[in-house]
């Protein structure tokens, strides 16, 4: 085979180029990544983007699992608190807190359709199984009951989450734990009292 005949060489790696476009997703949303915008952040014409990507809905998947990748990093220091159930939904608020853009991108998308409530933790959260246990672990729960309180929990924090990711308000670390504690305390006592009288 001649020289002619080989693809061009990458200019740029995969990895480079989604970080590229993480970064103009944090800075401006996912509707301001083109490949125009692109190539002015990596200083390029677009021609090497699309050396390693087919098209821009690839470049775009890629930075939706880059800002999984980022939110994971959250959820495992949640997980790593002494109190792991707590600790996520804190952590969950401050991704919304320190990513807005891409707290955004991953939890504020429509949807091609409206999952039924009971569905929805487990298709968004890729963490579902190890949060959900800690809850039954952590708080000696069944099952059931502790997918209620998760559920609940999560709309409150989603709640919490949005007001920051679109800077409609503003909490301290402090509040946000004293109003999560509040609410799950709550719950909680609720939860356990309804088991004693089923």
């Amino acid at each position: 085979m001649g020289l002619g005949n080989m693809p061009p060489k990458a200019k740029f790696t995969k990895e480079q180029i989604t970080y590229a476009a993480l970064e103009i997703v944090r800075e401006n949303g996912i509707d301001r990544l083109t490949a125009r915008t692109l190539a002015k952040k990596l200083e390029s014409s677009s021609c090497p983007i699309f050396t390693v990507f087919e098209n821009m809905q690839e470049v775009q998947q890629s930075v939706i699992e880059a800002a999984k990748a980022c939110y994971k990093g959250y959820v495992e220091k949640g997980l790593a608190d002494t109190d792991a159930f707590k600790g996520v939904g804190t952590q969950y608020i401050l991704f919304a807190i320190r990513e807005p853009k891409l707290f955004q991108l991953l939890f504020m998308s429509e949807q091609a359709s409206a999952p039924n409530i009971d569905k929805i933790l487990p298709s968004i959260e890729e963490n579902y199984e190890r949060i959900l246990n800690s809850i039954t672990e952590g708080y000696g729960l069944d099952e059931k009951t502790a997918e209620s309180l998760y559920r609940h929990l999560w709309i409150y924090s989603h709640g919490i989450a949005t007001l920051c990711a679109t800077k409609m308000c503003c909490f301290t670390g402090e509040k946000i734990s004293e109003m999560i504690t509040e609410v799950f305390i709550s719950l909680l006592d609720k939860m356990k009292n309804q088991r004693l009288f089923d």
